[in-house]
C-alpha cells in the first residue's frame, strides 16, 4: 500500500492570493502554485481543486526526511496545529521544490526559443541561397 500525503495552503503574496499544494510520495516531496484573484472562499478553493486536479503540474520530487510518528500529546498536538495554522508562507522545502519547477520551465522555454530562432536563420539563409541562384541563371 501506498501512502500520500497532501497539504495545502492558501496565502496573500501581495497583490493576489496565492495557493501551495504540497503532496508527499514515499518520501519525495512534490509541489504546486496557483494564483487566485481576491480572496478565495473556502468552497471556491474546493472547486478549483475539483476542476483543475488532473492538470496541476507539480515540481519534481525533493527527498524529504520521514519522520517517526509517536503519541504525542494531546496539548502538544494542539500547540503544533496553532503553529501551523499561524504562519502565512510556505516551507522552505516546498518553496525549493517551486523554484525547481520555475528554473525547469526557465530552461524549457529558452530550448524552445533557441529552436525556433535557429530554424529561421535557416529558413532566411535558404532564401538568401536561392536568390543568388536566381541572378546567376542567366549567365
Amino acid at each position: 500500500m501506498r501512502k500520500i500525503e497532501s497539504k495545502l495552503t492558501v496565502f496573500f503574496a501581495d497583490p493576489f492570493w496565492v495557493g501551495v499544494c504540497e503532496r508527499i510520495t514515499d518520501g519525495k516531496l512534490e509541489v504546486c502554485k496557483f494564483t487566485f484573484g481576491p480572496e478565495p472562499k473556502d468552497y471556491e478553493v474546493y472547486e478549483y481543486l475539483l476542476e483543475n486536479w488532473t492538470r496541476l503540474r507539480y515540481s519534481p520530487p525533493v527527498s524529504v526526511e520521514a519522520k517517526m510518528k509517536s503519541k504525542a500529546n494531546p496539548k502538544r498536538i494542539q500547540r503544533q496545529i496553532k503553529k501551523q495554522l499561524k504562519p502565512a508562507g510556505i516551507g522552505t522545502k516546498a518553496q525549493q521544490a517551486v523554484k525547481l519547477q520555475q528554473a525547469e520551465g526557465k530552461a524549457a522555454g529558452r530550448k524552445r526559443s533557441r529552436c525556433k530562432r535557429d530554424e529561421e536563420k535557416e529558413r532566411l539563409f535558404a532564401i538568401k541561397q536561392e536568390k543568388k541562384k536566381q541572378k546567376h541563371r542567366g549567365h
